[in-house]
């Protein structure tokens, strides 16, 4: 069986169609020679657990690395340090003696002293206890030894977890006259050098993290079109679509900024749901543009655990969710700043990214599935939104949409329900209601995206593909005549303020 495109757990290079990743594990290595101790702390499915594994092998052949998963030790082993230490010291035994092969003359030594320890059990196991253990190891070895962990997040809320980290600060800092570990990675969602959102307890927030002496891990872990595309190239190798690399790899850039598990799901479904349907009957019809966006239209609607996991933060996050739609909706232009407490969050939570100083959402597929979320919240009871879905067959003939309509009626809508709006209604609503109005008629057929280059106060383009047509719609805040051009909309000379929305004519593309 050949090679696939993957989308769960990590990939293995014999197994998937991967991008090239080993530029990135080099960097790392880099860290890793300079004995840094630093976090990969990047968004759920962003192929964290893929570069650990890639770069376990990569080491394997200069250290005795040590790789450990906290998801498989369970939210009952952090209740005390001696329970957690002696949880700790299985999964540590068990990675090293793999990773030795065989006794290893004074090291086997050392891990049967603490395998010892560990089956005696007893009182439990200090971590202090511990640690001197593994300092005796790290010691003796011929190698120097590299500590891995990942989902660590599965044990942030607790006070033994910052306990530990406690202790390998200390192991840092005393590294000069005492042998340990000779680098330490950790990965996560959050930044465990700031800690203080993820523990809390009744009484008390914990504000600072032993984690302070984490070196800067600043390796680019999201792909360009470039990765893209030599991806897709070992693909055609197999397949002979013919499909024109370069351009299709540019198309799911444009759509994921490069989200290794949205560049990956996108290929999967095209490859294996696109491909053999009855409008794309062969692989050679699938990897073309209108196959890709079918695959956008199909991941946007579908259920899986990265956009379970964006909404379910939204409900934990109100603060998130209101900032979220003040961009979406209102076109606020917030500035980028670490410091603030919800942007940082949205951050690390692959919400949003720096763009030069600004806040924008991270990628086009998270912006069009948050409108969908907030707008499904008005649909049931938001008057523009049933004016579009009466009668909406109206505005499809011949099986093509026909937008000059779609414009008109809108405008019609408009007047009639918010005619006498002030200006921060407007500004607030305004791109609301043309998407509430036009979302029922393109339902399940066409897509649509915000132009991320106009998000601003007084312009938006609306960007509709439907049936291999495109149409970019301009929407912004209109003053009487200070606006000029072909546009629908309220027409005045008293300076009033309204809704002025236009199809851009020169700018529909095929």
């Amino acid at each position: 069986m050949g090679k696939v495109f993957n989308a769960a757990a990590d990939c293995k290079s014999q197994l998937h169609y991967m991008v090239d990743i080993s530029g990135r594990i080099e960097e790392i290595k880099r860290l890793v020679d300079r004995g840094e101790y630093f976090t990969i702390n990047r968004a759920r499915q962003y192929g964290k657990t893929t570069t650990l594994r890639a770069l376990k092998r990569i080491l394997d052949k200069e250290y005795l690395v040590v790789s450990l998963d906290f998801q498989k030790m369970g939210d009952t082993k952090f209740r005390n340090e001696n329970i957690f230490s002696i949880a700790f010291a299985r999964l540590f035994l068990r990675s090293l003696q793999g990773s030795l092969g065989c006794d290893d003359g004074q090291v086997g030594k050392s891990v049967e002293a603490l395998s010892k320890t560990v089956q005696e059990g007893g009182g439990g196991l200090e971590l202090l206890e511990l640690f001197e253990y593994l300092g005796d190891i790290c010691s003796i070895s011929a190698k120097p030894i590299v500590l891995m962990i990942d989902e660590v997040d599965s044990a942030a809320n607790n006070q033994v977890f910052l306990d530990f980290l406690a202790q390998l600060r200390a192991c840092y800092i005393d590294r000069d006259v005492t042998r340990t570990f000779q680098s330490v990675i950790l990965a996560s969602v959050y930044d465990v050098r700031n800690l203080k959102r993820k523990i809390r307890t009744e009484d008390e927030h914990k504000v600072n993290s032993p984690w302070n002496i984490a070196g800067d891990f600043n390796v680019e872990m999201s792909f360009s079109a470039l990765d893209i595309s030599g991806m897709l190239a070992c693909y055609e190798e197999d397949h002979h679509t013919g499909m024109n690399v370069g351009k299709i790899s540019e198309l799911l850039y444009e759509y994921t900024s490069g989200y290794p598990f949205l560049v990956s799901r996108l290929c999967q479904i095209v490859d294996g749901r696109i491909a053999g349907s009855v409008d794309f009957p062969d692989k050679v019809s699938a990897w073309t543009r209108d196959g890709i966006l079918e695959a956008v239209k199909a991941l946007l609607c579908e259920k899986n655990m990265l956009f379970e996991s964006l909404a379910n933060k939204l409900e934990e996050y109100p603060e998130l969710k209101e900032m979220l739609s003040s961009i979406l909706f209102s076109g606020d232009k917030i500035t980028f700043n670490h410091d603030n407490y919800v942007i940082d969050l949205a951050s690390m939570l692959g919400f949003v990214k720096n763009d030069h100083g600004t806040l924008v959402i991270a990628n086009r597929l998270f912006e069009t599935r948050l409108y969908n979320l907030f707008l499904s919240e008005e649909e049931i009871s938001g008057k523009i939104f049933a004016a579009g879905t009466t009668d909406k067959n109206q505005f499809i003939q011949n099986g093509k949409l026909n937008m000059d309509l779609v414009l008109k009626k809108f405008m019609m809508c408009w007047e009639e329900l918010y005619s006498s709006a002030d200006e921060k209604f407007i500004e607030d609503n305004g791109r609301k209601f043309f998407l509430l109005f036009l979302k029922p008629i393109i339902n399940g057929i066409g897509n649509y995206y915000i132009e991320s280059r106009t998000r601003d106060h007084g312009r938006t383009d609306v960007i509709v593909d439907y049936r291999g047509e495109q149409f970019v719609v301009e929407t912004k805040i209109w003053r009487g005549n200070e606006y000029k051009g072909d546009c629908i909309g309220r027409e005045d000379d008293t300076g009033s303020c309204g809704l002025k929305i236009q199809r851009k004519r020169g700018n529909l593309l095929g």
